[in-house]
């Protein structure tokens, strides 16, 4: 399983980013993904999911309403759409698969497969 992830950068307190991480290596159709993040000094928090088995999505209280998750099976890419971002939101986005198409969670140990990370900052 190979996961990477693209569209990090810098951007203003109220912009927007939208990050993809691209996998390979993997039946898509069938793997839960999500989006996980992690700020300096602080411990890797999930920020959204979206099960294979039926498209049902969660999010993280701090992110609903302004991050929307979405994926492309046939490019075999997860997207991560993020608005209003705020200074809070500065931290390494992770993506992360797991071979369970009913799966539903933002917790680190039910995912196996992890990308190496994309930064984003946003400034006051």
């Amino acid at each position: 399983v190979q996961l990477a992830e693209s569209g990090g950068g810098l951007v203003q307190a109220g912009g927007s980013l939208r990050l993809s991480c691209a996998a390979s290596g993997i039946n898509f159709d069938v793997y839960t993904m999500a989006w996980f993040r992690q700020a300096p000094g602080k411990e890797r928090e999930g920020v959204s999911c979206i099960s294979a088995s039926d498209g049902l999505t969660s999010y993280a209280d701090s992110v609903k309403g302004r991050f929307t998750v979405s994926k492309d099976n046939a490019k075999k890419t997860f997207y991560l759409q993020m608005n209003n971002l705020k200074p809070e939101d500065t931290a390494i986005y992770y993506c992360a698969a797991e071979a369970r198409p009913l799966l539903l969670s933002l917790k680190v140990p039910d995912f196996k497969s992890w990308g190496q990370g994309t930064q984003v900052t946003v400034s006051s």
